[in-house]
This record gives C-alpha cells, structure tokens and sequence, in this order.
C-alpha cells in the first residue's frame, strides 16, 4: 500500500509564501492593481521583474541545470495562491507553469534554449490556444504549419500582448513563434478579467521552430498543470475574499452591534469557511499529484477543478453582498476578484467539463 500524501505546507513553502505575500504587500496592493487595470497597460512589468528575476519564481518547474529552481508543482502552487490573494495582473500561469510544462514536454535544443530562457524571467511564453482549452482541448484549429512557415488565427490568448515567443500547436507539430516576428499579429480582445487579458493572435506565414513532431503530447501536459495549480489560484481568491468579509462584517455595525454577529450571516460565513477548507484540500491535493507524478493525476485535478470553480465564484458574490454598498462601488477592489473568479470559472475547462473527463476516468457514463 503506498503512503498517504502529506498535504500540509512545508516550512519551506510557508517561508516562500511570506516572501511572496511581503513582495505583493509592497509592489501589488488594490489600489495599484485598480490604477493598473484603468491605465490600459495591465501587465506590471517592473513586479514581473522582482518576482521572476530577483526571486527567480519563474523557473521554479525549470531544472536547475537549465538555470531553474528544480523545485516541484507544490512550490508553484503557492505561488498562484499569493498572486490570486493579490489577483496579481502578471502572466505566471501562462508563462512558469504552463508553456513552461509544455517545453518539459518537448525533447530537444531548442525546447531546453527556451527553457533557460523562461526560468531566467527575460522571456514570457504563451501556449497559443485558447484561454477556455482544457486538458485534451488544446489543438488550436485553424492554425498550420508548411515547412516551418505558420499561418491562421487563435482568439482569447491569456496574456499574449506579454509574450515574447508564442507555443503554437499545428497538425504537423508544436512550433515556437517570436512574438515580434514578420506576419504575427496580437489584436487585443475585450476582457472580463482585466487582470489576464486576452488577444487573438494572427500568424500570417510567420516563421517557427519546431518544438516537437507531435503536439499533442506536450499541450495536454501543459494544460494539465495548468488546471491543477488554477485551482491554487482560485483557493487564493476564495481565502482572501472570506477574510476580508469576516474583517468587515466584525467593523460594520448595524443596530449597535456588529453585523457579523447576527445569526444569518454568521450561517453564511461558516458555510463559505468549510467550502474554503475543502477547496485548499484539493489544491493541495492536485498539486501533490502533479508534484509527485502519481497515477491518480488526471483524477485529481479533475476532481480540484470540478469543485474549487464554483466555490470561488461563491465566495466572490458573497463578500460583495456581505460589504454591502461599498462593496458595489468601483473603488473597491471586490470587482476585481468577482471578475477572476467568473473568468477563472471557465479557464482551462469547466467545472462541467471536468465532471465529465472525471466521469470518464472511473468509468462512471451517464445513463
């Protein structure tokens, strides 16, 4: 019988938290997200700049011969739960854990040169598919590859306007496309999510590597990995908004008491606690799997995604009924975190599609 998994955080990856919580605290509060979001500029590169290069965060999943830290999904997992507390407007997800995963997935020179790349922070990578592609979803239609020339079109593209190279799976392979080369395009698309913007991205003709002869392989490990610590993020979220609403409702008072002794919302805010609790049990959970390697991978985070979505969309609408009119207002950062639970809630899957890959990884059909 194999042991059980230990779930609790290390004090390694407690002190990598502080870290990152002290950064966010002092580069990345609400009100600077707010200002960054109306700009029409949301990448915070200079933050980009001290998390990825000075704290080196953005080759955690890189090897540390390529220049990584060799550290493993469970270092990045809470990594994503601080930058989803802060709803951080930095291309983490896309970049160091997901086009990082597919590179991992891929052999050769070329995919180990991008790597170095990655880790070191300077480049940002997207997969360009998009946003809503989950596991087993990600070839992008329409786009192909003629004698490493690629052409055609993938909307909705997290975080494309800052990219440097874009992951562009074809039937003919995976290929690496400079974002500043002849015949690529990014048109920026409205976003719900400020936070992560979307742009379709026009390839016309535009010269590619090959990354490997069969795309398949790598993108659906990447987008794997990128479901499972999403789920992370969403954790974050959640934990943030319970504790901010807890915080208000103790200060706000109503009849002279504090609205948050009366009964209803204390009902409220117990539920939102214990789905909150079991939201960190499968974020650790899948990011344990994906860490160690398990078998039961693709269970977990089908299993994570399935229930950590809707939670954090819980969690959103209930803090900005709990704040009551400040809570509706634009100066208040809830908005923020209402709109990445939404766009999240869609991202890399569905919580339906999961049911469903689940369903068919226990061989549980529908009647």
């Amino acid at each position: 019988m194999s042991a059980q998994p230990d779930l609790l955080y290390s004090e390694e990856e407690e002190a990598l938290r502080a870290a990152v919580r002290d950064l966010l605290a002092d580069h990345c509060d609400a009100t600077a997200v707010l200002a960054r979001v109306e700009s029409g500029v949301p990448h915070d590169r200079a933050l980009w700049k001290n998390l990825a290069e000075t704290m080196g965060l953005a080759g955690l999943l890189v090897p540390e011969d390529l220049g990584g830290q060799g550290a493993s999904h469970r270092e990045a997992a809470v990594v994503c739960e601080e930058l989803g507390r802060a709803v951080a407007p930095l291309p983490y997800l896309t970049s160091a854990v997901i086009a990082t995963e597919v590179l991992l997935g891929c052999a050769g020179d070329e995919a180990r040169t991008l790597l170095a790349a990655l880790a070191g922070g300077h480049t940002v990578a997207a997969l360009a598919v998009p946003l809503s592609a989950g596991p087993g979803q990600g070839l992008a239609g329409g786009v192909r590859a003629t004698g490493g020339a690629v052409s055609g079109r993938v909307t909705a593209v997290a975080d494309a306007a800052a990219a440097d190279v874009f992951l562009v799976p074809t039937a003919a392979g995976l290929f690496a496309v400079d974002a500043t080369a002849d015949g690529v395009t990014v048109e920026p698309q409205t976003s719900f999510d400020r936070t992560r913007p979307l742009a379709a991205v026009t390839f016309d003709g535009a010269a590619g590597r090959l990354l490997a002869d069969d795309a398949a392989a790598p993108v659906r490990r990447g987008l794997r990995a990128g479901a499972g610590l999403l789920v992370s993020e969403q954790l974050g979220l959640a934990d943030w908004l319970l504790t901010e609403t807890v915080r208000y409702t103790r200060e706000r008072h109503q009849f002279n008491r504090p609205v948050g002794s009366f009964q209803a919302l204390k009902h409220r805010l117990a539920r939102l606690w214990l789905e909150v609790v079991n939201t960190r049990a499968v974020a650790r959970n899948a990011a344990d799997a994906l860490a160690t390697g398990s078998d039961d991978t693709d269970v977990a985070v089908a299993v994570a995604q399935a229930f950590a979505a809707p939670v954090a969309v819980r969690a959103a609408e209930e803090a900005l009924q709990l704040h009551g009119g400040i809570g509706m207002t634009w100066e208040h950062p809830i908005h923020l975190y209402l709109k990445r639970a939404k766009a999240d809630a869609i991202a890399l899957g569905t919580a339906g599609h999961h049911r469903s890959e689940l369903a068919e990884l226990i061989d549980l059909q529908a009647s």
